[in-house]
Formats: C-alpha cells, structure tokens, sequence
C-alpha cells in the first residue's frame, strides 16, 4: 500500500491526508497470469495500481492481428481510460502477462473522491491531461521517429522489458513488424 501511497502523492502532488484517503479506497488483489483485467466490448468499472506484474493493452485488428496499445509495468496506472472516464464499453483488451499484484478502485468508490477529497476535480483534470500528454507523445513518436529511434527510446526507458515481454508485442506497440524488430536488435548488437 505503501507505494501506491507514493505514487499518488507523487504524480498528483497531494497532501498527506488526502493520499491517505485516496489510497483507502483501493483494494489489494492479484490477477493471475493470462487473465484478462478488462475485454472489449465489456463496461470499465475501475482503475487499478500495477504494485508488481505486467499488463498487455491490445485490440484486436479487422485482419486478425491483435495490436498492442501499450504495456503496463510496476508503478503504472491501469485502466482504459475512455472507457472509464465516459463510462462506456472498453476498446482494448488489458490482459496479465505474469502474476501481477495490483490495488483497484471501482466505480461506486471512484464518484466518492469528489466529496471526500476537496481538491478532487483539478487532480482528476491532472491525470486526464498526463494521459492525454503521454498519447500526444507516442502518436508523435510514431510518426516523426524511425523505427530504430522508437526502439532505442523504449529500450533507454525499460531495456528489463525486452526480457520480460514478448517481442511481438513490444514490436506492435513500436508500430513495427517483428521482422523490423528483430534486424534492428541484429544491427545495434553488432
């Protein structure tokens, strides 16, 4: 509980109390690996805090192909945040690719921040605009880097990813194919 406290003190810059109190509404629980956490087309109804373990965000894609959105690691919220946020169905599919350790909050807890925390509003305006920041970002990345770029960014970022994720998951969320991954991990090793 202790680093879910940091973290909500730390991303939101929040009192002590309120900390306490947001953090008092999450509740510990494990996923086990290859369960999923939310599927498309089902009601997002919580927000969870990776403590340890890894989630996969992916949509399945017309052709058959699934396309990772994102990969969630230790310290990470988790949630789809559309979904959540307008109470609508989810777009991805968050599946556990290890056990993983994580403390949720549902809905029905959610709607009570605004009356138990009085600062409540401009914190969730901060978390909507960090995420919407973050996907400004990647979208950019996407389309202004190179494929060898983004690689070497994710791997500056989290090289423990590339032994802990699959490699044609971290290839879909760098917009590339395997293959792209594979020769571009050949050429910087050599």
């Amino acid at each position: 509980m202790q680093e879910l406290e940091n973290s909500i003190r730390d991303y939101f810059m929040v009192s002590p109390e309120d900390c306490k109190t947001i953090a008092g509404l999450f509740k510990s629980e494990t996923i086990k690996k290859n369960a999923f956490w939310c599927q498309t087309g089902r009601p997002c109804d919580k927000m969870s805090f990776v403590q340890d373990g890894i989630f996969r965000l992916y949509a399945d894609h017309p052709s058959g192909r699934e396309i990772t959105q994102w990969i969630a690691v230790n310290g990470s919220f988790l949630t789809d945040v559309s979904a959540f946020m307008l109470k609508s169905t989810c777009t991805f599919n968050i599946r556990a690719l290890t056990t993983c350790k994580i403390f949720t909050i549902d809905r029905k807890h959610y709607e009570t921040l605004g009356n138990l925390v009085p600062k409540w509003s401009e914190i969730e305006k901060l978390f909507i605009s960090r995420c919407f920041v973050t996907m400004e970002k990647r979208v950019f990345d996407l389309i202004s880097l190179s494929a060898e770029e983004r690689y070497k960014q994710l791997f500056s970022y989290n090289r423990e990813l590339f032994n802990q994720v699959p490699l044609q998951y971290l290839a879909s969320m760098l917009g590339m194919t395997p293959e792209t991954l594979s020769r571009i991990r050949r050429k910087l090793i050599s």
